[in-house]
Order: C-alpha cells, then sequence, then structure tokens
C-alpha cells in the first residue's frame, strides 16, 4: 500500500471527521462508517445497485447525513497486484463519483476482504441467507479498519520521527 497516498488523504480528509468505507460490487455497494476518532470501522449499510445515479444519490446522502470527511474505496486487484476489469470499473465509478461528492478517495487493497468475512461468518454459524445480508457491509467494515489501523501506524511512526 503507497504509505504516501495515506498520509496525503489523512491530510486532505477533514480532521475530525468520520470516514466511509465502500465495498463496490456489481450488485451490491457495502457501507463501513469510522467513529469521530477514526479508531473503529462499523458495518452501516448494504446498499442494492440500481444504476449509478440512484446508487450515487444514496452515497451522497449517506455521507451528508454522517458527515463524512473522506472516502476509502475498496480496490479489487488480483491476488498477484495486477489491475483487471473490476478495477477498471471501481476506478471509473469514483471518477464518475468524485464530482457529485467533493470528498477525498483513497483506493484500499481490499484482496481477500470478502473470503476473510464469509469465514468468519461460516464459523460463526450463520445461515447462507443471513450471510448474504452481511457479508458487504462487513468486507467494507473490513476494508475501513485495514485503512484507520495503517492511517493511526504511520501518524505514530511520523510522531516517533520527529522526536528525534
Amino acid at each position: 500500500m503507497d504509505t504516501d497516498a495515506i498520509r496525503a488523504f489523512a491530510e486532505a480528509s477533514q480532521g475530525g471527521a468520520r470516514l466511509i468505507g465502500l465495498d463496490l460490487g456489481t450488485k451490491t455497494i457495502g457501507i463501513a462508517l469510522s467513529d469521530l476518532g477514526r479508531q473503529i470501522a462499523s458495518p452501516l449499510e448494504t446498499i442494492q445497485r440500481v444504476k449509478f445515479t440512484p446508487d450515487a444519490a444514496r452515497l451522497r446522502a449517506v455521507c451528508e447525513r454522517h458527515a463524512v470527511g473522506g472516502i476509502v474505496m475498496g480496490l479489487p486487484l488480483n491476488m498477484d497486484g495486477s489491475e483487471g476489469p473490476r478495477v477498471q470499473s471501481t476506478r471509473a465509478f469514483v471518477r464518475n463519483l468524485k464530482p457529485l461528492l467533493d470528498l477525498p478517495v483513497l483506493f484500499y487493497d481490499e484482496r481477500l476482504s470478502t473470503a476473510v468475512v464469509t469465514r468468519a461468518l461460516i464459523e460463526a454459524d450463520a445461515s447462507r441467507a443471513r450471510r448474504g445480508q452481511l457479508v458487504d457491509k462487513l468486507a467494507a467494515a473490513y476494508i475501513l479498519q485495514g485503512c484507520l489501523d495503517r492511517m493511526r501506524w504511520l501518524a505514530q511512526a511520523d510522531a516517533g520521527d520527529s522526536d528525534d
């Protein structure tokens, strides 16, 4: 993960404002929200995708309702780190969303997020139907939590460097 991009995002996103994490799928968008201190990511909701315009309007409403200061967008890289069609689709979605939401966006590696969440739900003995209801917003929370943890680690490392 590009530490410079994460640092720039942390500076650009409004301090003290919540961050939103998105797991963009072809049929749904999983949404997670951070707390104001940017310590904890919580699953918020799953949007059933219709078309771009209503999907974007729903995301905008969520961002306004929760006073969001930045978006962490899961980037579905291939396992070898290369970019495939899903990455291109995700980047196009963000390109179209940016003029509608004046918020900084950080693309964050989401490899294995759905698999990790699905495995945890299976271990928790969640039914297939229940897993279907939860997996997207939990994957968004997993992605956002990884980003929050990385931002906190970088801030601590930077603070340690300035103490020298």
